[in-house]
């Protein structure tokens, strides 16, 4: 006999491949999936998947964070419940509220779980009191650069300035010294203030070499809690992460069980509801402490389902329902090892910068052990106002040697045209000694540079290649080979000498290779996005590599350095002027 399902109509109130993948556990349990798209998104495969959708008038904010419009719509479709998937509304306790005063179900944690929890301060709190150790930190919120600097003089440094609210590595600043602590202070507040509608921050002692470790836990309402094991999430570019795996390599059975009670005994203390993930540091001696906890179902949920065998958005629908946990502590036997890779849209030879586009080409990997988790496709457009997310490749292996050869095997496989990824980045960083042997820590990126390839080429938004090189395929005497031509050579279809040379034009795997150059005074902008901050004013004396602006892309801030030594002429920006590629952002005269 077929269960009933919890609910007939989800509302998922997301995009991309997260909802894709709420809509696919809908599907197994009989509820009809509905979408919501903004503007230019009504072919989307998110769209596509779901039985319904309904469009979102963009207004003052993007749709996707419209919460009046949100509600209308999911009364209007005659839903039960809504799934916030993560980032937008996710941790968000007003629509949490807003959502079951209106006689629906938020499935996710209630809304007093993320009052405790999703404030990285009262979270703190809690944690101190259900006795999971914390890192030395403010025991409240800091309002001005003074009183962190008293701080400073009395702890030391470095220190960790951190947004109270939100997370992903958003409003996140380290000052190594007293002199670097009014920018980290000032960035961080301003950014939080962007992302989350409260610039409030707090300070914590930053610890030197630790390793990113988070536990995955899981409640119902009748008082279960488990943990589902860990995972480390140590390789980062600006606090957010791009490779994950679990287990941990650096995690033995006794600190696992640490952990892991830690996690369970913050859970209970709170009352949570549905998934959770508990952040931890852990330091070279073995020594762990309490970061914050992510009230929402995670992008690097994936690798925990690989191992454990447990559909954990599934579950987050049926707990929402009412229904107890299907499993206790007694089913969760972890199998094998896994491992995610991100791949962004984005130049990680160019600092990571976001590079939106139209996609030209996407062949995912396939065989054994491999997952992809995307709503990528052919002709489909990374836009500049969200994040630069592409797809989720996970491995699966019998232990980290086999997923990591997996891994290096998908990434080589991975096609995507059209705009530069980090495929390559990911490709490097597993060819390292220090990867391989799980030595990572979250300093491993400052530490390894040469796992950052050369910048790629630049792609404009509408997918047009700038100073672009053409790799060619060439058959000579009925041996394949492939010919990178330099920008304005041809090859001709046949050849006196070698006989038949066929040729076709061929997109490099991941991204390639050469960069658009500021030439004379002028200094254009390598990326599309926002101006959110300028430094220098014109007039002003500026030496090569001082930073000019920071630019916003994709939910990352980008920093403009000056091409040269000078004196600002003209500077023809605003804040919150946009921004596309080439726009002139400064004339520095020499």
């Amino acid at each position: 006999m077929t269960a009933k399902p919890p609910f007939d109509r989800v509302l998922i109130a997301n995009r991309g491949e997260i909802a894709l993948r709420i809509s696919r556990a809908c599907r197994e349990l009989g509820v009809s999936p509905i979408a919501v798209y903004g503007e230019g998104e009504e072919l989307a495969r998110h769209v596509r998947a779901c039985d319904d959708a309904y469009f979102i008038p963009a207004g003052v904010t993007m749709p996707y964070l419209d919460i009046p419009a949100l509600l209308e719509i999911a009364l209007r479709a005659g839903v039960q419940g809504v799934h916030p998937g993560y980032g937008f509304l996710a941790e968000n306790d007003r629509f949490a509220e807003a959502v079951e005063s209106a006689g629906l179900t938020f499935i996710g944690p209630t809304p007093a779980n993320m009052r405790a929890m999703g404030d990285k301060v009262e979270a703190r709190r809690h944690a101190i009191a259900a006795g999971v150790p914390v890192t030395p930190g403010t025991d409240g919120p800091v309002d001005t650069v003074a009183e962190a600097q008293a701080w400073g003089a009395k702890f030391g440094y470095p220190i960790a300035v951190k947004a109270s609210a939100g997370g992903g590595g958003r409003g996140f600043r380290v000052a190594r010294s007293e002199s670097e602590l009014e920018d980290a202070f000032l960035g961080s507040s301003g950014e939080a203030q962007r992302y989350f509608a409260n610039p409030t921050v707090y300070l914590e002692r930053y610890l030197d070499h630790p390793r990113h470790v988070e536990v995955q836990i899981f409640a119902d309402t009748y008082g279960n809690a488990v943990a589902l094991g860990e995972r480390d999430c140590s390789v980062q570019r600006r606090h957010q992460k791009l490779i994950e795996e679990t287990p941990s390599p650096a995690v033995t059975p006794e600190i696992r069980k640490g952990l892991c009670d830690a996690a369970v005994a913050l859970a209970k203390a709170v009352g949570y509801r549905g998934a959770g993930t508990c952040e931890f540091l852990l330091a070279p001696d073995g020594g762990y402490y309490f970061l914050e906890m992510n009230t929402r179902i995670q992008v690097e949920h994936t690798i925990t389902e690989e191992v454990t065998g447990f559909d954990l958005v599934k579950e987050q629908i049926r707990v929402a329902a009412g229904a107890p946990l299907s499993f206790g502590i007694e089913d969760i036997h972890p199998r094998g090892h896994a491992l995610q890779c991100r791949i962004n849209a984005e130049d990680a030879g160019r600092d990571f910068k976001p590079t939106p586009g139209t996609i030209t080409r996407f062949r995912q990997p396939e065989g054994p052990g491999i997952r992809v988790d995307s709503a990528m496709e052919e002709g489909g457009v990374i836009l500049p106002t969200y994040d630069s997310l592409i797809a989720k490749l996970v491995t699966w292996g019998r232990d980290r040697e086999e997923a990591i050869a997996r891994m290096r095997r998908a990434l080589a496989e991975f096609e995507v045209g059209g705009v530069p990824t980090t495929i390559p980045f990911h490709a490097r960083v597993l060819e390292t000694e220090t990867f391989q042997a799980g030595l990572a820590t979250t300093a491993f990126l400052p530490e390894h540079p040469e796992v950052i390839p050369p910048p790629a080429d630049i792609v404009t938004s509408t997918g047009e290649e700038i100073g672009a090189k053409t790799d060619m395929v060439v058959e000579v005497n009925n041996r394949r080979f492939i010919v990178r031509m330099p920008e304005g050579v041809s090859l001709n279809s046949h050849s006196p000498e070698n006989g038949k040379a066929a040729a076709s034009p061929v997109k490099r795997r991941g991204s390639s290779g050469t960069a658009v150059k500021t030439q004379g005074p002028e200094l254009t902008s390598p990326i599309q996005g926002t101006v959110i901050r300028i430094s220098v004013a014109e007039g002003e004396s500026v030496v090569q590599g001082a930073l000019i602006c920071v630019v916003e892309a994709m939910k990352m801030e980008n920093e403009i350095m000056a091409h040269r030594n000078g004196v600002v002429s003209s500077l023809p920006i605003q804040k919150g002027a946009a921004v596309k590629i080439g726009t002139v952002l400064a004339t520095i005269q020499e």
